[in-house]
């Protein structure tokens, strides 16, 4: 270490060194991440330990309504539409 440095200028710079590398890594990931047509999130093996998640919400189920029940359902649909 050379004399005419002091300690606190020798750390004043070792810390500017390290800011300076984390602001250029903060900075590289942001314009990575808004580029166009890059994934909103990240797809690499960091990821591959979640298991894979199944659809929302439930499955489709139908059934088929008599020619009453649909003519009481577009009575009722005609109803709320009209705001009674």
């Amino acid at each position: 270490m050379p004399e005419h440095v002091s300690i606190f200028q020798l750390l004043g710079v070792g810390l500017l060194v390290l800011l300076t590398v984390a602001w250029v890594i903060g900075l590289a990931r942001v314009l990575r991440a808004t580029r166009p047509g890059a994934a909103p999130w990240p797809t690499g093996p960091a990821l591959s330990a979640l298991p894979h998640q199944q659809q929302a919400g439930p499955h489709l189920e139908s059934v088929q309504l008599t020619p009453a029940e649909q003519d009481a359902f577009a009575g009722l649909v005609r109803q709320l539409s009209d705001g009674r």
